[in-house]
């Protein structure tokens, strides 16, 4: 029995897992397509979907959503409990550092970020995948509409930034969210299928 066979000798570490960036501009349906995605991983120790710090009250009934004031969000961050982080719009996001853990124990974590911290992730997370949301024009303004959030004059401000919402390299999946429904979840599991083997 050579060392390696041996039943003394140290166990393998797991593959480390992948980590899913989910990226696209506001209204082109990330958070249902990752709901529907955890749907389909029910069960599946394999996939994390971790819920995010967040200091907008309007989220503080939002499942997916930790909230936390922005003094605790300052602590918590300085004593380094967060990952990743970003502010949209005066709110502050934050990813939990058990991200961390769980890629090194070879899970895979999937989590809607801000394209900000791509690069960042890209540099300390390796392997790193970036799923980007893409829906045309005219639905963006349609969901947008739907959402009741906004005003007209700012709903065409968010479509022209959503055109400039490019991030490229090797490492991106495009997935059109612009058919149905049923459809986009299916494309969004094939690619976290599909990729986390390469």
């Amino acid at each position: 029995m050579t060392n390696s066979e041996s039943p003394f000798a140290p166990a393998r570490s797991p593959q480390r897992g992948t980590l899913f960036l989910v990226i696209g501009p506001s209204g082109a349906g990330k958070k249902t397509l990752i709901d529907g995605a955890s749907a389909a991983h029910v069960g599946n120790e394999h996939y994390i979907f971790p819920r995010r710090y967040v200091t907008d009250p309007i989220n503080a009934a939002d499942k997916d959503h930790i909230p936390l004031s922005s003094d605790l969000f300052s602590q918590m961050l300085e004593r380094g409990d967060m990952v990743l982080e970003w502010r949209t719009h005066n709110v502050r996001y934050g990813v939990p550092k058990a991200v961390a853990q769980h890629l090194e124990r070879g899970r895979n974590v999937v989590v809607s970020v801000s394209r900000t911290v791509v690069d960042e992730a890209r540099r300390r997370f390796s392997p790193v995948k970036i799923l980007y949301i893409s829906v045309d024009d005219e639905t963006l303004a349609r969901r947008l509409q739907q959402r009741d959030r906004e005003s007209a004059a700012e709903i065409k401000r968010r479509v022209g930034l959503a055109r400039e919402y490019l991030i490229t390299g090797d490492d991106v999946v495009l997935i059109d969210n612009g058919s149905d429904l049923e459809t986009s979840v299916d494309s969004f599991v094939a690619a976290i299928a599909v990729v986390a083997t390469d």
